[in-house]
This record gives structure tokens, C-alpha cells and sequence, in this order.
């Protein structure tokens, strides 16, 4: 086989068969199919799409690139879960410690920014001294001893999609359907979760812009996993305006950490319930959802849950006088607010232009070797559905300086649209595929 027929032939429309996806993968892998050939090959699957078997057979390569771990000689059963990304979605952040701290040891392999939407494994390591690149036995470990371990994909597990990951990122192949499954559940299966709930993303601050695109991005990666034996739910979910109030990595450290000690904002406290429901059915700790959210409620109000997230940041290195004291956490020098141009009720937010703004502050990624500031980011004043007047803050801009809030404020204005008449919030959560 050569490579660039492959791409000559999805680029055409073709279909791949299961032996020339594992060519690819196998190769990419190990160096012998160059970058800017799967760039090649990520646009021709952007443009072309590929069927369910293919992308089965695509999901199923990239989780045999490396390593596949086996937990149940030591956790009969282990959960995950998976956000295709949004703007201020720090969801992981409080369900691991929920869920683990409910007896549903969770082990998570997650992602860097990709694209206008933030990463977990950046977030976490706005927390000084903590370790996201862990090798399988400190995996395993995190896992046994604490029952909660959040991760960055190790080069031993899914290699081939930790390169793919990076390379969509900057080649404008993110929003693909089978690449996007094929990614999300080629960790899931390396990493060996038994039951997995996924957070389908859709609204303007998503890369699944339609609930119609959502629901197929979602049917199809609960087919994958039904397929590899796992039990999975998807839930999708709105982002049609950002997640609680903080975007940034070391802002939603900060209202993860308030949301675990029990002053969270309402619609993280209900996606994060709502969420760990979904593990309670799968992993067979209760019957219903509601029963599944009221033992999450439970054990977010006790308290276990916060207990649990301090054992998990100290067994990874983070310094706990940052999760006590969070006001440590790193601090944008300058903070500018937004004001409101007219009065009115805020009608609609553009979730992308906030996260690309965040992005130009320094907080995201616009090549894959660019550094982060953890410090940056935004603080939301107002939503849809609330009721300003001209000059109250819609929100605030933290910076690393005034010249850099002000290279993105207009553009910040813009992505708020502000109108007349009563809005009504959009539903959190749009329907649940089990």
C-alpha cells in the first residue's frame, strides 16, 4: 500500500477498509507516514466523512496503537467521562471527585486545549507542582489508592491518536464527526473505563453547532462503545453561552474548588449532578437517574466529594496551600470590565468569540508548541436571559496587560447580543442517549 493513494481515495470518496486504516494508524505511529500526509488525510476525512464501520475500525487502530489497560485486577469497575469541549467547562474537575468520592473510581485520560475550547489537563496544571504526564504504573496506582486519577494520554496509551489530537488542532480538522468519535472513544478504550458518560456539546460555543450534528456525534460514540463491550450514555448539553461564570485555567480552578466546597455556580452544580447520575445507572449504583442524582447531591453536600478532590490533587503533586487558599492560584495583573453599550436583557452570547479572546490573551493555544498563561481569562457578569443596564459590566477581561484587554474588548462587546423583549435561558441539558 502507499499512503498517498489512501488519501487519493478518501479524498475522492472512497472508503477505507479495515486493513488500509491500520496501515495508516500502524504508520503515523511509527514515523513512517508523515504529518503533512494525515494533514492530508484529516481533510479529506473532514470533507469526505467516513461510514460507522470505518470509523469503528478508525477508533479501534488509534486505542491498539499502544498499551490497553486492564483495572479490574485492581478496581472491579472504573468510570470515565468525556466533554467534546465548550467555553468554561470545567465539568471534570468536580464530577471526578463526585463520582469517586460516590464509590465509582473514575480513571481519565484527558486533553490540552484544542481549538477555541479549553483543556482539562490545562487547568489542572494551573495548580503548582501538579503531575498530568503520569507512565501506566502511576496510572494504575492513582486509581487503586485514591480512585480518582486525571491524566495527559501517556506516548504508551493511544499514540496515535495524542498525535492526530495535536495535529487537528492546528489544520482546521477539528469539527469532523469521526474524528472527533474516533478520538474521544480510542482513549476511553485504552484507558479501560467500563462505563462512560460523554457531554455532547452544542450552541455556538461548541464545535457541534446543531443539536441535529450533536445527537449523530453522540449516537455514533455510544454505538463505538456498545460495540467495544463498554456501557455508555451521552447527554447533550448546551453551549449556546459558557459554563458557570470563569473562563481560564486557573479562573475555573478557582469555581471548581467553590463548587466542591458548596457555593458553585447552578448550572455547573446541575451538569456535574445530572452527569454523575448517568455513572450511578451504568455502574449499577442506582436504579434510576433521579436516584443516581440524589446520591451525587448527597455526597457534594457532605462534603466527601471536596475530601476527595485534595487526596487527588496531592497523589498528583499539586501544592494543596493552593486548592485551601485559592486565591494563591496564578492572578492576571490587569482586570478590565466590559461594559454593557445600551440597556436591555442579554438575548445571546457567542461562546467562540469568548474563547478565541482568552486564546489571544495567552490562556489557549494557536499553534501546538505555544505556551499558556494560566492567569488569563474571562469572569462573566451577565447571561442570557438577565437584564443589564448601559455600563454595567457584561464582563470581566483578566490580563496580562491593559494593551492586551484592550486589543479584545471590541471584539468581547460583539459577541454579546442585547435586545428588548424577556429570553428565557436555554435548557442545560436538551436529552440524554442511553
Amino acid at each position: 500500500m502507499r499512503t498517498v493513494d489512501l488519501i487519493i481515495k478518501k479524498r475522492d470518496g472512497g472508503a477505507l477498509s479495515t486493513a488500509e486504516i491500520d496501515f495508516l494508524i500502524a504508520g503515523y505511529t511509527q514515523g513512517t507516514v508523515a504529518h503533512e500526509q494525515m494533514s492530508a488525510l484529516a481533510m479529506a476525512i473532514f470533507f469526505r466523512g467516513m461510514d460507522d464501520r470505518e470509523t469503528g475500525d478508525l477508533t479501534l487502530a488509534m486505542a491498539r496503537s499502544g498499551d490497553q489497560l486492564d483495572l479490574h485486577d485492581i478496581a472491579p469497575l472504573t468510570v470515565d467521562k468525556h466533554s467534546t469541549g465548550g467555553i468554561g467547562d470545567k465539568t471534570s474537575l468536580v464530577l471526578g471527585p463526585l463520582a469517586s468520592a460516590a464509590g465509582m473510581p473514575m480513571a481519565k485520560m484527558s486533553g490540552r486545549g484544542l481549538g477555541f475550547s479549553g483543556g482539562t489537563i490545562d487547568k489542572l496544571e494551573a495548580i503548582p507542582g501538579f503531575r498530568t504526564e503520569l507512565s501506566s504504573a502511576e496510572f494504575r496506582a492513582g486509581v487503586r489508592e485514591i480512585g480518582l486519577v486525571i491524566a495527559a494520554q501517556s506516548g504508551d496509551l493511544a499514540p496515535a491518536d495524542k498525535r492526530l489530537y495535536a495535529l487537528r488542532d492546528v489544520t482546521g480538522t477539528v469539527e469532523s464527526i469521526p474524528l472527533i468519535a474516533a478520538s474521544v472513544m480510542s482513549k476511553k478504550l485504552a484507558a479501560g473505563a467500563d462505563c462512560i458518560v460523554l457531554d455532547v456539546k452544542t450552541g455556538a460555543g461548541a464545535f457541534m453547532r446543531t443539536q441535529d450534528d450533536a445527537r449523530a456525534l453522540a449516537e455514533r460514540m455510544v454505538a463505538i462503545g456498545q460495540h467495544a463491550g463498554r456501557r455508555v450514555a451521552a447527554a447533550i448539553t448546551t453551549m449556546a453561552q459558557p459554563l458557570g461564570a470563569n473562563i481560564g485555567n486557573a479562573l475555573e480552578v478557582k469555581e471548581a474548588i467553590a463548587t466542591l466546597r458548596g457555593h458553585g455556580p447552578a448550572d455547573l452544580v446541575e451538569l456535574c449532578v445530572a452527569l454523575g447520575a448517568e455513572l450511578a445507572v451504568l455502574a449499577g449504583k442506582a436504579a434510576t437517574p433521579a436516584a443516581g442524582a440524589a446520591l451525587m447531591r448527597t455526597t457534594l453536600d457532605s462534603g466527601a466529594a471536596w475530601v476527595q478532590f485534595r487526596r487527588f490533587v496531592a497523589n498528583q503533586g499539586g501544592d494543596l496551600r493552593y486548592v485551601d487558599e485559592p486565591e494563591r492560584l496564578p492572578s492576571a495583573p490587569v482586570i478590565q470590565e466590559l461594559p454593557a453599550p445600551r440597556s436591555g436583557v442579554v438575548a445571546a452570547i457567542n461562546g467562540e468569540v469568548l474563547g478565541m479572546a482568552v486564546n489571544e490573551l495567552g490562556g489557549g493555544r494557536m499553534r501546538k508548541e505555544d505556551n499558556i498563561d494560566p492567569a488569563v481569562g474571562l469572569v462573566i457578569a451577565a447571561k442570557v436571559g438577565d437584564r443589564v443596564s448601559e455600563g454595567q459590566p457584561l464582563l470581566q477581561i483578566h490580563a496580562a496587560s491593559a494593551q492586551a484587554a484592550t486589543a479584545v474588548a471590541a471584539r468581547l462587546a460583539a459577541a454579546y447580543t442585547i435586545g428588548d423583549q424577556s429570553v428565557a435561558a436555554p435548557p442545560l441539558i436538551y436529552e440524554v442517549i442511553r
